[in-house]
């Protein structure tokens, strides 16, 4: 199964990034007194945020012949 082909536009793909920035610095700060999730779940968000942020990055790289 493939993911479906977005297009962003400059503003919308910086936008994206810098939410993307904001969350994963929210799970890696923020405080977990209840432990609403695991070490490992917390641990796979960041990974799942880092996939997604090098996505858009990569998206906004111009392509080289």
């Amino acid at each position: 199964m493939s993911a479906p082909q977005i297009e962003l536009n400059d503003r919308q793909r910086d936008l994206l990034l810098r939410g993307l920035r904001f969350v994963r610095s929210s799970r890696m700060l923020g405080f977990r007194e209840t432990q609403d999730i695991s070490e490992e779940e917390r641990q796979e968000e960041l990974r799942e945020i880092a996939a997604l942020r090098q996505l858009l990055e990569a998206d906004s790289q111009p392509a080289t012949v």
